[in-house]
């Protein structure tokens, strides 16, 4: 039963793109199961992968919400950020595209020669990008990118990497209400973490909804301590957001760093089991730099006995990544 029926009421009556999003489907992972050491629980799996438009992942979710505000003020462009491979640019081109606007993705590294993945798929939707050398130079090249267009009389909104703001967070704790139309609560959430607000949105969601959840975020990058920082700025914002300031205050937020390996995209011995495992166990398509690792995270953590219940696996896309 939830238990901020207001802040539910608010979250519920926020504005949302003309995107399709059916509830996406939950498996059970048996076989994969079979390969681990739960006790007395299942292994699940919400297919968020499944999601049918601009090929799915975590990124459409949060668009819907992030966009919709920025078209009613007119906006006409939407300029984002992210590598050359970036879910979160292929999914914000896909939006532009659908809704008729602009788009502008400022990508760090150098572009390829022949285009695949991800930055095929950017291409064929017409996005323009625009490369820098680094990812710190890539906050400074959406703001120069936004004075230009304003300059020539667009409108531009700039969305900051991963859709991670509070609006984009909301779309995951409305995931909530969601999964919870479809099966009990289950004891943990594992979930791929970067930019915080997928996970800042399932523990906000956990939260209003009243459920005692475990919500574990898998680095695929930065230490945990930072990404805690973030989720916890997202989370203040969100409650903000929903007019019901410290909500979240004593909400945990649990990160795991221990899968990131040599850095961002870079595979390790235990991603890699984890794609294979998942492949060959449940024909489960996860990608190099995020599920992968979060899998990976999971997996151990299964082995090691740290989980029991229920277990639930937030595939949150980027499969597209396999073609890279």
């Amino acid at each position: 039963m939830p238990v901020h029926s207001d802040a539910i009421r608010r979250l519920e009556s926020l504005p949302v793109l003309p995107i399709p999003l059916a509830p996406t489907p939950i498996e059970r992972a048996a076989r994969l199961l079979g390969r681990s050491r739960l006790q007395a629980g299942d292994l699940l799996i919400k297919r968020d992968d499944a999601i049918p438009f601009g090929f799915g992942g975590n990124k459409v979710r949060k668009l819907r919400l992030v966009v919709a505000p920025a078209i009613a003020g007119g906006a006409d462009t939407l300029i984002t950020t992210g590598g050359i491979q970036s879910n979160h640019a292929r999914a914000t081109a896909s939006v532009a595209a659908k809704m008729g606007l602009g788009c502008v993705l400022v990508a760090n590294g150098a572009p390829q020669e022949k285009p695949t993945a991800n930055a095929l798929i950017d291409r064929l939707l017409g996005a323009d990008v625009r490369y820098v050398a680094r990812r710190e130079d890539r906050g400074p090249a959406m703001e120069q990118v936004a004075a230009e267009l304003r300059a020539g009389g667009r409108r531009p909104c700039v969305i900051p990497l991963g859709a991670s703001t509070p609006l984009g967070a909301a779309a995951f704790a409305l995931a909530i209400g969601e999964l919870l139309n479809q099966i009990p609560a289950p004891a943990a959430i594992v979930c791929a973490t970067s930019s915080g607000g997928t996970q800042a949105g399932l523990i906000a969601g956990c939260v209003l909804q009243g459920v005692k959840t475990r919500v574990l975020g898998v680095s695929a990058d930065d230490s945990a301590a930072a990404i805690a920082a973030t989720i916890r700025g997202i989370l203040d914002g969100l409650a903000e957001l929903l007019e019901a300031p410290g909500i979240f205050a004593a909400a945990p937020i649990e990160v795991d760093d221990r899968f990131v390996g040599a850095g961002y995209g870079i595979p390790t011995p235990e991603s890699t089991e984890a794609i294979e495992l998942a492949a060959r166990c449940e024909a489960l398509f996860l990608d190099p730099t995020y599920t992968a690792k979060a899998m990976a995270g999971l997996l151990a953590r299964l082995r090691a006995g740290d989980l029991t219940g229920d277990v639930l696996f937030w595939h949150t896309g980027g499969q597209v990544g396999l073609f890279a």
